[in-house]
């Protein structure tokens, strides 16, 4: 008999241009033994219509409190803009639905903490879509320090462009939301902030570090409408510190696009040998990745190829390939009662990262996110 398929409902799709529809509707569609998309809530069930009419999917809710009220969902995917995250989750937790939410989970650490401590509570999964983490070269580069590739890990060092932030932005909507530090959309929790969830399952914990946090630019041109935003959210992100090891880490974010097409360099230097990986930006939850590795008397780096059961049955494509993977471990995980997808309580412990390097660069002094 084949197992049942979950439904999912889905918050906030706008074909054509929204995250949930580039990302979680393909995801799902490539998932088609495990989900199905059960409906659509938007701000209005006019938006909602139109979504659910463009996208093919079979019901368009009222709004959020009918979606998550129907006995016809069983999960309900988060996918708005991090400031309205907390009140849908509550909403959804609530109901004693299950829940996969975007990173950033809350607006926040202490948002974070309270919807993981209500999913606790309420006997449900709560699912971050922390992607990178799973991503084929993230999960290779894991398998690869844990056998010994570059014997001890002595040092770490990780520089990336955020893409965003930067002298321009493409929208002059969404510039006003992300450049906007109160609305918790910044270079530190997205595109770092995805990039720390991998680091973490890769490396391991964050010890103690150092920050500086630096507005250098106060203001970007939107190249859609040619006005000027101020921004206020930082496009400099420095921190150095220590793994629980002992082995140094260094990160530095810079806002802005890549020259050259080079946009993130992880390199890991230990007592045998160094991996480097690369992509096209800082946002390691949504590009392409590259793997290279040294061992011995190597004088140079070659391509790592990562092996193919690593990417077997997932979208090609990034964007859905790596939110498939989340899906399909939260499906498992509700099968079996295991924990391979990223939780709610793992996106406390991200939280806690980014609310350490936010201490320290206010205060000076240097910061442990377990006291966070």
């Amino acid at each position: 008999m084949a197992a049942k398929r979950f439904r999912v409902g889905i918050v906030g799709l706008q074909p054509g241009r929204s995250w949930a529809s580039r990302a979680h509707v393909p995801a799902l569609r490539a998932l088609a033994d495990d989900f199905e998309i059960a409906g659509v809530a938007n701000t209005s069930q006019a938006s909602a219509e139109a979504a659910a009419s463009a996208a093919g999917i079979p019901r368009a809710f009222a709004d959020v409190a009918e979606l998550v009220a129907s006995p016809d969902v069983d999960i309900v995917a988060v996918t708005v803009k991090v400031p309205h995250h907390f009140e849908l989750v509550k909403a959804a937790v609530g109901a004693g639905k299950h829940v996969y939410c975007e990173w950033p989970l809350g607006n926040g650490l202490a948002e974070a903490e309270e919807m993981a401590a209500l999913a606790k509570a309420r006997g449900v999964l709560g699912v971050v879509g922390t992607q990178a983490r799973v991503a084929p070269e993230i999960e290779y580069l894991r398998k690869l320090i844990a056998d010994g590739f570059v014997g001890e890990v002595l040092s770490t060092t990780l520089t990336a462009r955020g893409r965003g932030w930067g002298a321009a932005i493409d929208s002059q909507a969404i510039g006003a939301y992300m450049l906007d530090r109160a609305n918790g959309a910044t270079m530190l929790t997205i595109p770092l902030g995805h990039t720390l969830a991998a680091f973490r399952g890769v490396l391991g914990d964050v010890a103690e570090l150092s920050a500086v946090l630096a507005n250098r630019r106060k203001s970007v041109i939107a190249l859609d409408t040619g006005a000027t935003l101020p921004m206020n959210s930082p496009d400099q992100v420095l921190v150095s510190g220590l793994l629980a090891s002992g082995a140094p880490v260094s990160i530095h974010y810079r806002g802005g696009q890549p020259r050259g097409g080079v946009g993130l360099v992880w390199e890991i230097n230990g007592t045998a040998g160094d991996i480097r990986l690369t992509g096209p930006s800082g946002h390691a939850q949504m590009i392409p990745l590259s793997l290279e590795g040294g061992r011995g008397d190597d004088h140079e780096l070659r391509p790592l190829e990562i092996p193919a059961s690593y990417r077997a049955g997932f979208p090609e494509d990034v964007v859905p390939g790596n939110v498939a993977r989340i899906y399909a471990r939260m499906a498992a995980d509700l099968r079996d009662g295991t924990r391979t997808a990223p939780s709610f309580d793992d996106a406390v412990e991200v939280h806690c990262l980014i609310a350490a390097i936010e201490s320290a660069a206010d205060s000076g002094r240097r910061a442990s996110p377990g006291t966070w």
